[in-house]
């Protein structure tokens, strides 16, 4: 069952759909598959001041959680929108939890565990609580990526065990695992929408040519992060065919300006309007078979 946010193009998800079992294996039928809301799980990219913490004001705050790790929420000053604030690593791995629920496949001592789920439940209450919240606006990876490389920098793994110095290597290596994991286990929120905002820098290779690196510490998570995510999309100031300039989602991953971008829906144009809620409601728009050619 699904219900319509109030903008009446957002979906928003309901109660998942009890499977028909064979034996102990369950079995998601088609029908039971195709009747599921599509939540998507999205990151979106752009240069320092573009207006990608604006984007909260096209959705629908009644149904929005904004995870403010930057403190930086001027630009949306007035917004009606709930919002929480962590400043530690700890404290964006037990939202994670809190927010994802457990993962079975994990051990007792790890992140996301049962026992980690347990213990953030005793600490913050009911996972109910959260239930309006349909989005989750993550804002932004750049900070969380700071955050987890402080972290990391004081664990065991982060100094030699020879001489005790610390260890740059050691370090990064910790870095990634946690990113990834942490940015899966929200990947894997199947029941809310997740947008994950982060700064993009612009670099040249030794031939001088022009490349889009996202800001994050270390690079296993800027490599990794597109397999993760649905789709990535990159804000950005482009310039129409009158020649005027004008900001725009950049959605398609052969574009004319090498912005990273991925449409794993293959709902979306190249360039879309910087209105959040409508580029989630033309991704959840019906879909037909993909087409075959001879």
């Amino acid at each position: 069952m699904t219900s319509q946010s109030p903008m009446g193009a957002i979906p928003v998800p309901g109660a998942v759909a009890w499977t028909g079992t064979t034996g102990g294996l369950q079995i998601i039928t088609a029908d039971q598959r195709l009747s599921q809301t599509r939540c998507v799980k999205g990151v979106i990219f752009g240069k320092s001041g573009i207006g990608k913490t604006s984007l909260l004001w096209t959705l629908p705050p009644e149904i929005t959680l904004f995870l403010d790790l930057e403190a930086g929420d001027l630009a949306i000053q007035g917004c009606p929108v709930d919002s929480l604030r962590p400043r530690t690593w700890d404290e964006c791995r037990d939202i994670a939890c809190f927010i994802g629920g457990p993962n079975p496949a994990l051990r007792p001592n790890q992140p996301y565990s049962q026992a980690h789920f347990a213990h953030v439940c005793r600490h913050y209450g009911d996972p109910a609580a959260l239930g309006k919240y349909a989005i989750l606006f993550i804002d932004s990876i750049t900070v969380a990526g700071r955050l987890c490389f402080q972290w990391c920098s004081g664990q065991p793994e982060a100094f030699s065990e020879k001489s005790g110095k610390p260890d740059l290597r050691g370090a990064y290596g910790l870095h990634g695992r946690e990113m990834i994991a942490w940015l899966t286990q929200l990947q894997h929120t199947r029941a809310r929408h997740v947008w994950f905002v982060g700064i993009l820098n612009e670099t040249t290779d030794d031939f001088n040519r022009k490349l889009f690196v996202p800001q994050i510490d270390g690079s296993k998570t800027g490599l990794e992060l597109p397999g993760i995510v649905d789709e990535v999309i990159t804000m950005a100031e482009v310039t129409t065919p009158q020649g005027q300039p004008l900001r725009a989602l950049v959605c398609h991953t052969v574009n004319p300006w090498n912005f990273p971008a991925k449409d794993r829906s293959g709902r979306l144009a190249m360039v879309e309007p910087p209105h959040l809620g409508r580029l989630m409601a033309k991704i959840a728009s019906a879909a037909g078979p993909v087409p075959t050619h001879a």
